[in-house]
C-alpha cells in the first residue's frame, strides 16, 4: 500500500482542515439507495448480497482520494492509494459480532470466494478482531439487516485523527415494487464536505444499478 503525505501548509484545504479538526466535527448522511439491479444479480449469480455490498462501496471509497484520507500511526497527514474493506459479521450463537478485513485486489469473483472462507474461519472466535495485525488502510463497512433505519451515526471519543469514512447500511424495505437498501456514511468534516457525501450516494447508486460493469 502506498501513501502520499499532504503538506498541510500548502495544501488548499488547509483552513477548513485545520477549523473542522479543531472543532471535531464530523457528520453523517443517510440514503435510501434502489438496489433493485444488484440485488437481482447476486441472486441470479447466486451470490450472496453482503459481499457484494462491501466490495462496491469498496470501489466507491477508493474513486476519491477525500474518502481514504488519515493521519498515520506516525503522525502523518495523507492520503492512501487504495483502501481494503474491514467488515463485520456476526455469530448467530453468542449475538456476538466480529470485524475482519479481505483484500479486494483480484475482482470480485475472488474477493467473493475469499470472503465466504474467511467468514467461516472467524465467525464464532469470540473475538472483536480475531484477523490480525489490521493493516491501517481500511475502511469500516457494516450491516444491521434486522431494522430499517433513516439516520445513524458512531460517535469516536478516543482518537480525534480518525478521518477516514464509517459506512453502515440497514434491513431492505420494498417500495412501489423497487428494493431500497438504508445507507449511511459518516464523514470527518475535516476532509469531507456535503459536496463529497453527495458523490458518494451518486456513485454508488450507478454501480448498483449497473452490477454487470463493476462484479465480475
Amino acid at each position: 500500500m502506498k501513501f502520499t503525505k499532504i503538506d498541510i501548509n500548502n495544501w488548499e484545504r488547509k483552513e477548513v482542515f485545520n477549523h473542522f479538526l479543531n472543532q471535531q466535527t464530523s457528520f453523517s448522511i443517510t440514503n435510501n439507495i434502489d438496489i433493485t439491479e444488484l440485488y437481482q444479480f447476486t441472486k441470479e449469480k447466486g451470490y450472496q448480497f453482503y459481499p457484494a455490498f462491501i466490495f462496491l462501496i469498496t470501489q466507491v471509497v477508493n474513486t476519491n482520494k477525500h474518502f481514504r484520507m488519515n493521519v498515520t500511526a506516525k503522525g502523518e497527514l495523507g492520503y492512501w492509494n487504495r483502501v481494503i474493506p474491514m467488515y463485520t459479521i456476526f455469530d448467530k450463537e453468542s449475538a456476538l459480532f466480529s470485524a475482519i478485513f479481505t483484500d479486494i485486489d483480484e475482482g470480485f469473483e475472488r474477493f467473493h470466494m475469499d470472503y465466504v472462507t474467511d467468514t467461516e474461519l472467524y465467525t464464532g472466535t469470540g473475538k472483536l478482531l480475531p484477523k490480525a495485525p489490521v493493516p491501517e488502510n481500511v475502511v469500516n463497512i457494516s450491516m444491521i439487516p434486522w431494522t430499517t433505519f433513516t439516520g445513524f451515526n458512531l460517535n469516536i471519543n478516543t482518537n480525534p485523527n480518525y478521518l477516514l469514512p464509517i459506512v453502515t447500511a440497514g434491513k431492505f424495505f420494498n417500495k412501489n415494487e423497487n428494493i431500497y437498501l438504508p445507507l449511511s456514511l459518516q464523514v470527518h468534516h475535516a476532509v469531507c464536505d456535503g459536496y463529497h457525501t453527495a458523490l458518494f450516494m451518486d456513485t454508488f447508486q450507478r454501480l448498483v444499478r449497473n452490477p454487470k460493469q463493476m462484479l465480475k
